[in-house]
């Protein structure tokens, strides 16, 4: 069986040292090159032509979110493992939108490391239990407040109710009658699952629905 060629992306040289020295040591993998950022490693994997590349992500020159998108149209066939210290959505989504196969922190042993190289060749990602985490986040569906079910009339209703307003000046302000005014504020009540106006006005400051003021 063919050797896994891997290319290490990283602006930190000890990193990549210890990678490199970690990685001769596996007889399945074959160390091919190295890049200390994200220009130097678009230029460079055409050169070395990795079957995987460990890719830092916060580099001079380039990032690793550019680079992997710029790699992935030069080299299609490439598994990109995305190795770096950040985990945050501005990080981790536009690496997996670029292409990246896994997804990987810096705090991951050397074995674990070396395991998502070789699953990559077999079409398995790899991703760290706290990125799956937040991707699992992103796409669960996000519990909507009581005042989202309220109609827009209800809404202006509900902000008089936090001005302190009575039903009379609830009904001067929005040129509506005081009846409707009532029946509004008796929906408002039951959707928002409050015993009274004063629970209501309460509710609308603790949310920051107010009246805009000119």
């Amino acid at each position: 069986m063919d050797k896994v060629k891997v290319m290490i992306v990283d602006d930190h040289e000890m990193v990549r040292l210890g990678m490199k020295t970690y990685l001769l040591t596996e007889e399945g993998i074959e160390f091919v090159g190295e890049a200390s950022s994200g220009k130097d490693a678009v230029q460079l994997s055409t050169l070395y032509k990795p079957d995987v590349i460990l890719m830092d992500l916060l580099m001079e020159q380039g990032n690793g979110i550019e680079a992997t998108a710029e790699i992935l149209k030069l080299l299609p066939t490439c598994k990109i493992i995305i190795l770096t210290s950040y985990y945050d959505d501005e990080m981790v989504f536009p690496a997996i939108e670029a292409g990246a196969h896994s997804y990987l922190l810096k705090t991951s042993t050397a074995e674990e490391v070396t395991s998502a190289v070789y699953k990559a060749i077999k079409g398995e990602s790899i991703i760290a239990s706290k990125v799956a985490d937040k991707m699992m986040n992103r796409f669960r569906p996000k519990e909507r407040k009581p005042h989202e079910e309220l109609t827009e009339r209800e809404l202006d209703v509900l902000k008089c109710l936090g001005e302190g307003m009575t039903n009379q000046e609830i009904s001067e302000e929005l040129f509506i009658g005081i009846k409707t005014v009532k029946t509004h504020v008796s929906n408002i009540l039951s959707k928002l699952d409050v015993a009274d106006r004063t629970q209501a006005a309460i509710y609308a400051n603790r949310n920051g629905i107010i009246i805009q003021k000119d």
